[in-house]
């Protein structure tokens, strides 16, 4: 018999209300968004599901649904923003740390897949 194959975890961020206001009402762009973490707060829930639409529609039936501008992260670190035409392929972007905040040990943690900017 073949081994029950798991289906993918899938982390929630959900954008900063400030954020949010903004987010809205910028244009709209195709490709791959770049996200700041600082712009996030990450929720205690995940959910399993087969694919990124269809943790989207288990979230959205969850009565807490996403959000224009929340994330979700796959186990594997793929992320997908949510936007009015659906989910797009995001990353996290990160700041690059000044020569004298790293000499004194402010690195901030980075999330699974960001790079600097």
């Amino acid at each position: 018999m073949f081994g029950q194959q798991r289906m993918p975890t899938y982390r929630i961020f959900r954008m900063k209300d400030h954020v949010r206001q903004s987010f809205r009402w910028a244009a709209h762009t195709l490709g791959m968004a770049n996200v700041k973490p600082r712009d996030y707060v990450e929720q205690e829930q995940t959910v399993e599901a087969s694919s990124p639409y269809a943790a989207w529609m288990d979230v959205r039936e969850s009565g807490q649904p996403l959000e224009v501008g929340d994330l979700l992260q796959a186990d594997a670190g793929l992320l997908y923003l949510y936007k009015y035409v659906g989910l797009e392929e995001a990353r996290w972007v990160m700041p690059e740390v000044k020569p004298e905040a790293a000499a004194a040990g402010l690195e901030q943690p980075t999330p699974t897949g960001a790079v600097t900017a």
